[in-house]
């Protein structure tokens, strides 16, 4: 039977958010800030949030929150993301995200949220410890992107579950409050080299913030020798050199990883770097890996760093994006209050 429900014929909107906890490194870049550059430069409509509501749903510290928060801003500008184009703001700044949470988690259902695997991995086995916080975290990411009607969202695999749940969440809402087309059912993003950088020292682990190996990860903080020797020392395996077609790559993880790496750093495809490195050992392949990565780097680095020293620059930048958030949303949640019934006075 032909689905006959109305569909949502608004603008085309972009939205995506980074959680400010730990340091950034190469995979947040290739995997998102790189992305999000990409997506401004095309001329979509994007908004890019540090959701530092979600942050809280484990302990952090007052000082500590407001810093990572900037850094977070700091990475967005020093990537390429430009406050003139884009809007880049810290979630707690528009209200909106707290109230559509609440609304939300009304429409959610419970076996929805359940189904949710990153509380299973976060709580573990003292899940009744956990903040409801923690477990409702997916309903307030649903509310980050339907706030602004978000029709994309550039994620990793690992955040599509998430992404079916905002689709749900937006879908129960039409048709509960008899609003056919009023929110989108968001789209994925997920294309280009980079979209999942791995662990240096595990190829079958995602790199990340929190792993405690910091030769696991390259932080957008790295210096230059310090980029050189985790590369030098990341591991590849015992079976010999460099591949010279791709499917020689399978069941090498570590090494796909470093190639994957170069690709996306370099713009040359795997297959091109794979003719250029086949037959040579990682002697010869990490150096050029270090160079490329370096070269690539470095001068975000340094934007980075003198960003990050002008701490005024970078809350005038968060508060003219948070007034341009607000001024998306509060008419979507007037529309919502009104759908649902609430008094507005």
């Amino acid at each position: 039977m032909t689905d006959t429900t109305p569909a949502y014929t608004g603008p085309e909107r972009v939205f995506s958010g980074i959680q400010p906890t730990g340091n950034l490194h190469l995979g947040n870049y290739l995997g998102a800030l790189k992305k999000f550059v990409d997506l401004q430069e095309a001329g979509h409509d994007c908004i890019f949030s540090v959701v530092n509501m979600h942050a809280i749903t484990l302990p952090v510290a007052r000082e500590a929150l407001l810093d990572q928060t900037r850094q977070i801003a700091a990475a967005f500008l020093a990537c390429g993301i430009d406050p003139d184009k884009s809007i880049v703001f810290a979630q707690s700044a528009v209200p909106a995200h707290a109230e559509l949470a609440w609304v939300f988690n009304c429409v959610a259902r419970m076996g929805w949220v359940e189904r949710m695997t990153q509380f299973k991995d976060k709580a573990g086995k003292d899940s009744e410890r956990a903040s409801v916080g923690l477990f409702t975290y997916p309903v307030l990411q649903a509310a980050d992107i339907l706030a602004y009607k978000a029709t994309h969202v550039p994620v990793g695999e690992d955040q599509k579950q998430h992404l079916e749940l905002s689709r749900d969440i937006a879908d129960r809402f039409n048709r509960e409050y008899d609003a056919p087309g009023f929110f989108p059912l968001p789209e994925p993003m997920i294309k280009g080299p980079g979209a999942r950088i791995m662990s240096l020292k595990d190829g079958t682990k995602k790199m990340s913030k929190s792993d405690p190996s910091d030769l696991s990860r390259i932080n957008l903080v790295d210096t230059s020798d310090e980029i050189s020797k985790k590369i030098k020392k990341a591991k590849t395996d015992l079976e010999g050199d460099m591949p010279s077609e791709v499917d020689g790559l399978k069941g090498r993880p570590e090494v796909e990883n470093l190639v994957g790496i170069y690709s996306a750093l370099s713009g040359e495809s795997v297959e091109a770097v794979l003719r250029q490195f086949g037959g040579q050992g990682f002697g010869v392949f990490k150096p050029a890996l270090a160079d490329v990565t370096v070269a690539h780097l470095a001068p975000i680095t340094a934007r980075y760093r003198e960003i990050l020293a002008d701490t005024a620059s970078i809350d005038h930048a968060l508060a003219k994006g948070a007034e341009k958030a607000r001024a998306i949303a509060a008419p979507i949640m007037d529309e919502v209050r009104d759908i649902i019934g609430f008094w507005r006075g």
